[in-house]
């Protein structure tokens, strides 16, 4: 399963459900925006309050990681590929998305 889109803000918690259910997480990873300075942004809280709603969901722990900037990495490593020729369709919003994920995850994982 790819990215799970929300919609008018609020996620499909059928979808997210049946992700837990199948790849049986112990923890479970929540980006948190953060301006340059380190201060909320205007989205921070959402996805806190997004975090604690899956925690109470499903019984698992949430972790939050600092996604400054992730998006902006993601979409410079997909378009690195793209020009190398590594990939070969255009870069959609959800490709974004799933490779800003992937770096969360390695940031929380402490991987450079």
């Amino acid at each position: 399963m790819g990215v799970l889109p929300a919609r008018d803000g609020v996620p499909d918690w059928a979808a997210v459900d049946t992700c837990i259910a199948q790849w049986g997480p112990g923890r479970l990873l929540v980006g948190l925006p953060y301006n340059m300075n380190g201060s909320d942004t205007t989205t921070t809280a959402a996805c806190r309050a997004f975090g604690e709603k899956l925690a109470r969901r499903s019984g698992l722990p949430v972790a939050y990681v600092d996604e400054r900037l992730t998006s902006n990495a993601a979409y410079d490593e997909l378009r690195d590929e793209r020009r190398s020729g590594a990939r070969a369709r255009r870069i959609r919003p959800e490709d974004i998305d799933a490779n800003a994920a992937r770096l969360i995850l390695l940031t929380w994982m402490g991987t450079p």
